[in-house]
């Protein structure tokens, strides 16, 4: 589903060229569930936004689901995104001018589905904000934020989601819960699960954890079988 050979970035900054990712080379199954860990500067966030080609690289290619990003322009990669990628943010990324339901309505409404507001009722149902739907993000928890935002994730019906720290604006036990709905649902859907995280027991409910140190890919885990034990598997940040 993702295929990304001898990936590499590099920025001019004004103390010179700053080397982000060097060589990287990773495969990623359908259905698979890989966290990616290391610590801040790592190139983790990097390395997402690549993926999902909100952002180019200098060298090295990212192929999605057979679709070399290099040789696409900018408008093409948004429409590939439209087509296959779902994302969950840290910062949440709700549009404040609209209600939940408006919210996790949109990437159904862009694929012109007469169903969006079934569809988004239906989402917002199964994440428990179905008596919250005509609230707008302000008028909302964190926790209920992410929620919505991962309803909105999943209503794209995309092939591959993309979540960056998706916990890291929540407090444990509200980030367990979330982690626990984003689990339940990607496996309901059978989503391939990219997840950025700096938590080591977040990352061991994947199937891997790809660990990267300045830039680069120093292991590449398997867990087996991960069932995710979330109860216990996330009781701090």
């Amino acid at each position: 589903m993702i295929k990304i050979e001898n990936l590499g970035k590099r920025v001019m900054t004004s103390e010179g060229e700053l080397v982000i990712l060097k060589g990287v080379s990773l495969e990623v199954e359908e259905a698979e569930t890989v966290a990616i860990i290391g610590a801040s500067g790592s190139g983790k966030s990097t390395l997402l936004g690549l993926m999902a080609g909100l952002d180019t690289a200098s060298s090295g290619e990212v192929i999605l689901d057979g679709h070399r990003l290099s040789t696409l322009d900018e408008e093409q990669r948004a429409v590939l995104r439209g087509q296959l990628v779902g994302f969950v943010f840290q910062s949440f990324q709700l549009l404040p001018s609209l209600t939940a339901l408006e919210n996790v309505m949109l990437p159904i409404e862009l694929k012109n589905d007469s169903q969006a507001r079934e569809k988004a009722t239906a989402l917002l149902e199964r994440v428990g904000l179905g008596a919250r739907s005509h609230h707008y993000p302000n008028q909302l928890s964190g926790g209920e934020q992410q929620r919505v935002a991962i309803a909105r994730a999943f209503a794209s019906e995309a092939r591959i989601l993309f979540a960056d720290e998706p916990t890291g604006n929540l407090d444990s036990a509200t980030g367990a819960r979330v982690i626990e709905l984003l689990f339940s649902l990607n496996k309901e859907y059978a989503t391939t699960l990219v997840l950025v995280t700096h938590d080591e027991r977040l990352a061991r409910q994947c199937h891997r954890t790809v660990r990267l140190v300045a830039g680069e890919i120093v292991s590449d885990e398997r867990h087996g079988d991960s069932e995710p034990a979330l109860a216990e598997a996330h009781d701090e940040h």
